[in-house]
């Protein structure tokens, strides 16, 4: 059974699902919603009480001011208030994307709060030894979404993050946005993308609190800059990523398959 939550929290009201019982688990991403962690979180959900939530400013989660930025410590500081309200003293995390550099600003934001974090294939632009020119990318594909739209910002999106976008000479069936979809990609583009991209993560307080810090990186991400990113920042941890299905979204396609890895690193003893 999933139960879900409002919760006041400072300049917004975030919505929140509970499914299962045992250990706690927070799955998070950003921009991505709740919702789109349904999958994984059903699957982990018959051994761990799974909570899921939507970014501030994304879906259910609704803002005083909606043009406010989002940076990875604003939702770090939002997922505390959470864990105040679920009455837990910490929690497993786990992160994805925009959601891993969130997990990463609650480590060093928040010590002692979080038992292990799995961040995987946190878009850490600002590590990689071509910053310049990658942040660069990112402030065009701000620039472009205020001069051109939604559209032709997240085609440049995609492809500076190294997604495979087929041969455009071959029609592709294509699915309208929800209304939803628009106001969400809208709030990346404009108040989410760059916080979270410039995002330094603080190494030393990620290797020397008491939270074990694991690096994901999907078999199938090669192509995509976050296979970059994820190398370098467990290089600069001292520990070796841990593999996970698929690509960077592996948990949407295989959520049976992803639980099962992210299990077995939630058990591994630093």
């Amino acid at each position: 059974m999933t139960t879900t939550h409002l919760l006041d929290i400072p300049g917004a009201r975030l919505h929140y699902e509970v499914r299962g019982s045992g250990p706690l688990l927070l799955i998070m991403g950003a921009p991505m919603s709740a919702a789109d962690f349904a999958g994984l979180a059903e699957a982990l959900a018959t051994d761990h009480t799974v909570v899921t939530h939507d970014p501030r400013g994304i879906s259910g989660s609704t803002l005083d001011d909606p043009e406010q930025d989002s940076t990875p410590e604003l939702r770090a500081d939002d997922v505390a208030v959470l864990l105040d309200a679920l009455g837990a003293e910490s929690a497993d995390v786990f992160g994805s994307s925009g959601g891993a550099v969130t997990g990463l600003a609650l480590v060093a934001r928040h010590p002692g709060r979080v038992r292990t974090l799995v961040a995987h294939e946190p878009p850490l632009l600002a590590l990689l030894p071509d910053a310049v020119e990658q942040l660069a990318a990112a402030d065009d594909i701000v620039e472009t979404f205020h001069r051109d739209g939604i559209q032709a910002a997240m085609m440049k999106f995609m492809i500076n993050a190294g997604f495979d976008l087929g041969d455009d000479s071959t029609p592709r069936p294509q699915v309208a946005p929800s209304a939803q979809d628009m106001a969400n990609g809208t709030r990346f583009l404009a108040h989410e993308l760059r916080g979270t991209v410039t995002y330094l993560p603080d190494i030393d307080a990620l290797t020397t609190g008491s939270t074990q810090v694991v690096v994901g990186l999907g078999v199938d991400s090669g192509a995509l800059v976050t296979h970059r990113t994820c190398l370098v920042l467990a290089d600069l941890l001292g520990r070796p990523p841990v593999e996970f299905p698929g690509d960077h979204g592996g948990f949407l396609a295989m959520p049976e398959e992803f639980a099962e890895v992210l299990r077995k690193t939630l058990t591994v003893p630093a």
